[in-house]
């Protein structure tokens, strides 16, 4: 009988193979995202220092107040405006998108929207 791995691990082998190519430079950090069941994280990670520069989730008391009634993908568009807005506030403006093994539809979608129409570049 074969035995199949799980979904999360396909989607690390996934993300593995996207990490080979996709790095984040001090002049264009990368926009990584994780999407659980019920939450999303983005975070913009410096690779050359290993350190995040800014993040944002639906876990945050003040995202939390603005999701209580919209649904998971709108909740993920707010993410990603807030993302945007940190990142200019952090002298960013482009960044290397790191869709993390996921398909870009959906909530990773509309992370990466959210970004765009608060002005970071991809």
């Amino acid at each position: 009988m074969f035995s199949r791995r799980d979904r999360n691990a396909d989607r690390i082998i996934r993300h593995a193979r996207v990490r080979k190519k996709v790095s984040g430079t001090p002049e264009m950090p990368r926009l990584c995202v994780y999407r659980s069941l019920n939450h999303i994280y983005a975070q913009v990670i410096d690779d050359t220092k290993g350190c995040t520069l800014v993040s944002a989730s639906t876990m945050e008391k003040e995202i939390k107040s603005q999701i209580a009634e919209v649904s998971k993908t709108e909740a993920a568009k707010i993410v990603g405006k807030i993302i945007g807005e940190r990142a200019a506030e952090a002298g960013i403006e482009k960044v290397v998108f790191d869709r993390g093994g996921y398909v870009y539809t959906g909530r990773v979608q509309a992370v990466a929207d959210g970004a765009r129409e608060a002005g970071l570049k991809f």
